[in-house]
């Protein structure tokens, strides 16, 4: 692993690993492109694009969490829609539950965000921006959320349901 990569991921794993955690995801679609977050010090390489979400805070529902989420991670202001559907996600030292919502945006500007859990000059959240199904495919599966792989269209995307565990 290089040296940009090593700091980075050691403080995902220091935050992250070694434990089960609860996240919401969000899944945002305008037009033929869905909101994705660019991160760095998950998996082998310097990319990892995700819908935005993050870790439910111990007494905070799964839909207060996903707003906060936006918030922090896009400059987004959303309701929470539907559950569409469960992933577990297991990238040891990495394992996480994942609940992905349908999301409506109400207001804010759409901009890179930061992860308040870490420190600025260790900061995961690289990008933040609307991309098509095919660009995210582009991307090699170790580089783009698991979900992908059940997808063939972004419209695929909104008709998952049910636990995923490719």
């Amino acid at each position: 692993m290089t040296q940009i990569l090593d700091k980075p991921r050691q403080e995902v794993i220091k935050l992250y690993g070694n434990r089960q955690r609860l996240r919401v995801c969000g899944l945002y679609r305008e037009d033929s492109r869905l909101l994705m977050v660019r991160h760095r010090g998950i998996g082998p390489t310097d990319t990892f694009w995700c819908p935005p979400g993050g870790g439910t805070h111990f007494g905070e529902t799964a839909p207060d969490a996903l707003v906060r989420e936006f918030a922090e991670e896009t400059g987004l202001d959303v309701t929470i829609g539907e559950l569409l559907f469960v992933n577990e996600f297991m990238q040891p030292p990495l394992h996480a539950l994942e609940l992905f919502f349908a999301v409506e945006v109400q207001g804010g500007s759409l901009r890179q965000g930061l992860d308040p859990e870490m420190a600025d000059d260790e900061q995961i959240i690289q990008e933040v921006r609307l991309m098509t199904f095919e660009e995210i495919k582009r991307y090699p599966p170790h580089e783009v959320h698991a979900l992908f792989q059940y997808c063939d269209s972004l419209d695929d995307v909104f008709t998952l349901r049910g636990y995923l565990h490719k």
